[in-house]
């Protein structure tokens, strides 16, 4: 409640003082890859959602990047479909 209260108030000196409160800005959209070398580029160990586990034959990669927004815009690089994209060791 004390929060609220100081919050509100906060607000309206702030608009009483000429400034606007404008709410955050939207984050902007997941960059989409052309394929994996690519990706691979800038996220050395691919990326994958949150929660997700590498089920590759070989080592087993835990050091992607974790990122629901950015493994949705590149899934389609997911060939084995672990939820994780371009793993690589």
């Amino acid at each position: 409640m004390l929060v609220r209260t100081l919050a509100a108030t906060a607000a309206m000196s702030a608009l009483s003082l000429g400034f606007a409160v404008l709410p955050a800005e939207a984050a902007p959209p997941a960059r989409t890859f052309k394929n994996c070398t690519e990706l691979n580029k800038v996220y050395k160990h691919g990326v994958g959602k949150p929660g997700a586990r590498d089920r590759s034959s070989g080592k087993s990669v835990s050091t992607f990047v974790r990122s629901l927004a950015l493994y949705n815009a590149n899934a389609k690089s997911d060939r084995d479909k672990d939820g994780v994209a371009c793993e690589k060791a």
